[in-house]
């Protein structure tokens, strides 16, 4: 039926001469196509990537758009092939021989929505254009943090039957990086989080949770047993009922505790990660909601059942017998903590050499020292988190290429630990001190000479020029320790650290690289975040600047396809540009 919003656009007799045309109405281009008698109007922009819908075909019902060939149901606008996004199609009408069509009408769906949705199908066909338009879109309709962010933990916790993966570890890395970040590379720290969701569950069959116990008067003590006994007989489904029942009937700090102390109960699991992606999904249902912890903490349960034991591994028994110090020392921690319950602990000068050295009895004995003077789980889990951080500062690149993933493992697990003590006061965080500290203790030799970091000077230069410098570092191959002294500068030059991270976060988002570097980058920065002392703030970001030197440039290819989409959602014609 006819209406005020209805406008005329051509004359029927000269599209029926033509085939097809273009009109431009409020700023939009229209393509008109006259087939099997019938008029029909769709956006004259692909929404693949925005090639003009008027120098394609129609066949049958069937419009293909002639760039990638993608088709469309000429009448309503479907797709046949999901990667291209559906056609938006304008009402017509015909009066006395003039073609009339409404610009504006009525959509079905709102913006916000037809946005997640796109997300939604990106995740499922893991189509990396159709994510970044999501994020893109959901960002233009001031939903680019939540929206993204629950869709994708959503898709991850339910679609990965191996559970919580790097894809959702790399989620949450990147939501802890937003709000460091500008506005647009906002957008590309969560597009490349979603990304890495994505591929992680691709092929992957779906993962279908285990229900809580029906009993909701069992203690913590009897939970947290039961917990950490189906862990140690890697009996997942078992450990997840205890689990979930825990989410049902404890607070947070309390799960938190049982799931810290199964993370514990066996030396460095899976090289860190375990306790790294743990500390990630709490921090991830911290962002989201208690209500979503059950379905993302239920996924981390593979991480404990299936992660490799690091006292089963030689390294850890020869040439010293480092497994049974740490284990000596755990069974040690009631009596350490009782002696220092009401003590207050002042760490001693040289403290963290003392775990930089080559004794590792000696390593032990400080911390056990320190436990019996008083110190703190936050206090403790942070020293040990400043000597790993040295560890990767002090890389010498006189080592092999893949020996940056040692340090990176023991620096992610020292952090991952001190981060923790925000989650939770579970005494068992003091074994991931003496865990942590072994393993900056095997990476000794890695630091075997210590790579030169500036010492804290004075530097006339303006801060914005060194940050270029340090951007343009990223491109050179191998400008490991350049990269480390312009960090140095930036701080002598008294330049604003929240511009240094937001160049860190530049130089990350733009690169594709693995998720080792994403975590260390990300690690660099909360690090940072977390210190007072300004030379201790300076070595942070020395070691992520250096570690991400290390590892860039690459192709760019997910940077390109970012690039694709935010100029597609700003109307430009890619197919008339170079």
């Amino acid at each position: 039926m006819a209406t005020d919003q209805y406008v005329p656009v051509a004359e029927r007799s000269a599209l029926e001469d033509e085939g097809r045309t273009v009109v431009s109405e409020d700023g939009k281009a229209i393509a008109l196509f006259y087939h099997r008698g019938e008029i029909h109007a769709v956006d004259n922009r692909c929404p693949h990537m925005g090639f003009p819908l008027t120098r394609g075909t129609v066949e049958d019902g069937v419009l293909t758009c002639h760039w990638h060939h993608a088709r469309f149901e000429l009448e309503e606008g479907d797709t046949f092939d999901p990667w291209a996004d559906d056609v938006q199609t304008f009402p017509v009408e015909l009066r006395d021989g003039t073609v009339y069509l409404d610009p504006d009408p009525e959509q079905s769906v709102p913006p916000a929505t037809r946005w997640r949705n796109r997300l939604a199908d990106g995740l499922q066909e893991n189509l990396s254009l159709v994510m970044a338009k999501g994020v893109i879109g959901l960002g233009e309709e001031g939903e680019g943090f939540d929206t993204p962010l629950e869709t994708a933990v959503k898709f991850g916790t339910t679609y990965r039957d191996s559970g919580w993966g790097r894809g959702l570890t790399t989620l949450s890395y990147m939501a802890d990086l937003y709000p460091v970040l500008g506005v647009r590379d906002r957008r590309r720290a969560l597009y490349t989080g979603v990304r890495a969701v994505a591929d992680d569950c691709a092929d992957q069959p779906p993962r279908f949770q285990q229900p809580a116990f029906e009993n909701r008067t069992l203690s913590k003590n009897q939970l947290k047993g039961w917990f950490r006994e189906n862990c140690e007989v890697r009996d997942a489904d078992g450990a997840e009922r205890c689990l979930l029942t825990a989410i049902e009937t404890l607070p947070p700090g309390e799960v938190a505790e049982l799931l810290v102390t199964a993370a514990t109960d066996h030396l460095y699991l899976d090289a860190g990660h375990t306790l790294d992606f743990l500390n990630s999904a709490l921090s991830t249902v911290e962002q989201l909601g208690w209500d979503h912890a059950p379905g993302v903490l239920a996924a981390t349960v593979p991480r404990f059942t299936e992660a490799t034991r690091f006292e089963e591994q030689s390294s850890w028994r020869q040439p010293v017998d480092v497994a049974t110090l740490c284990f000596d020392a755990h069974d040690r921690l009631p009596e350490l903590v009782a002696a220092g319950e009401k003590k207050s602990w002042t760490e001693p000068e040289g403290f963290v050499e003392t775990l930089l050295s080559d004794d590792a009895e000696a390593i032990v004995e400080a911390l056990c020292d320190a436990i019996a003077d008083g110190a703190t789980r936050a206090e403790l889990t942070d020293a040990v988190a400043r000597a790993a951080t040295r560890r990767v500062a002090y890389f010498t690149t006189n080592n092999e290429f893949n020996d940056w993933n040692t340090v990176h493992h023991t620096f992610v697990y020292a952090n991952a630990a001190h981060e923790l003590t925000d989650r939770t006061d579970a005494t068992e965080l003091y074994r991931a001190c003496f865990d942590g500290a072994i393993s900056v203790y095997l990476d000794r030799f890695l630091n075997s000479p210590r790579a030169p970091v500036p010492e804290p000077g004075d530097s006339s230069r303006d801060p914005e020029t060194v940050r270029e410098e340090l951007l343009g570092s990223f491109d050179e191959q191998g400008a490991v320790n350049r990269a480390g002294r312009l960090v140095s500068e930036h701080f002598d030059a008294g330049g604003d650290p929240t511009r240094l991270k937001r160049v860190l976060g530049r130089g990350l988002l733009r690169e594709d690289v693995g998720f080792h570097t994403n975590q260390n980058v990300g690690a660099a920065i909360r690090r940072f975040d977390a210190l007072d002392d300004p030379e201790e703030r300076r070595l942070a970001l020395i070691a992520g600047a250096r570690y991400l030197a290390a590892h860039t440039p690459t192709r760019r290819e997910n940077e390109q396809t970012f690039s694709i989409a935010t100029r597609l959602h700003r109307g430009e014609r890619l197919h008339e540009t170079g």
